[in-house]
């Protein structure tokens, strides 16, 4: 293995706490990056709360109708000065949520070049969608090799992308190290 190349176990080790355990997300939303909060549903729904964090912008990663999604849309977020993106993943280690890496980095990135932006990222847990579309936005818009991201969202909130997602994530790593745009 080259120094670019990260294995799926390698980032699992940076996941698990000290008694190599995964644990869920001790709060609702968590600040991961200045003016990027990864959260759950519960934050998502509550326009209120949203307003008051500051958020301008949401991604949910997790938009849909099915108990594994959110149903949240533009409309939902009406007159709250809050600009929505939505992707319709699922987490399952099969769905291609590298096709939206790219589209994620972007409306994160429009978020924050506002003066007061804030970006809530969410799915249903805040565990492992969401998380994977901050972890690239980190390794495509900061130079960030994977597991320098992986661990400063994990160092902020307890998440546990699906080993699907962190196989996409290894393989961005690779594609931006052959590219030279990682931070060296």
């Amino acid at each position: 293995m080259s120094d670019y190349q990260i294995s799926v176990q390698e980032l699992n080790d940076v996941l698990a706490n000290d008694s190599g355990f995964y644990t869920l997300p001790s709060q609702h939303y968590n600040e991961v990056f200045p003016r990027i909060y990864v959260g759950n549903a519960f934050i998502a729904k509550n326009a209120m709360r949203l307003q008051r964090l500051g958020v301008t912008h949401i991604l949910n990663a997790a938009e849909g109708k099915s108990f594994m999604h959110v149903n949240t849309n533009a409309d939902f977020y009406e007159g709250t000065g809050i600009t929505y993106h939505g992707i319709r993943a699922n987490d399952t280690q099969q769905f291609n949520l590298a096709h939206y890496f790219e589209q994620a980095a972007d409306f994160i990135e429009k978020a924050l070049a506002q003066k007061d932006g804030r970006v809530f990222v969410h799915c249903r847990e805040g565990y492992s969608r969401s998380p994977t579309l901050v972890i690239a936005y980190l390794m495509l818009r900061h130079r960030m090799d994977v597991k320098t991201a992986v661990s400063m969202v994990r160092q902020k909130r307890e998440i546990g992308p699906n080993d699907g997602f962190l196989k996409q994530l290894c393989q961005l790593n690779e594609r931006l190290a052959v590219e030279g745009k990682l931070k060296s």
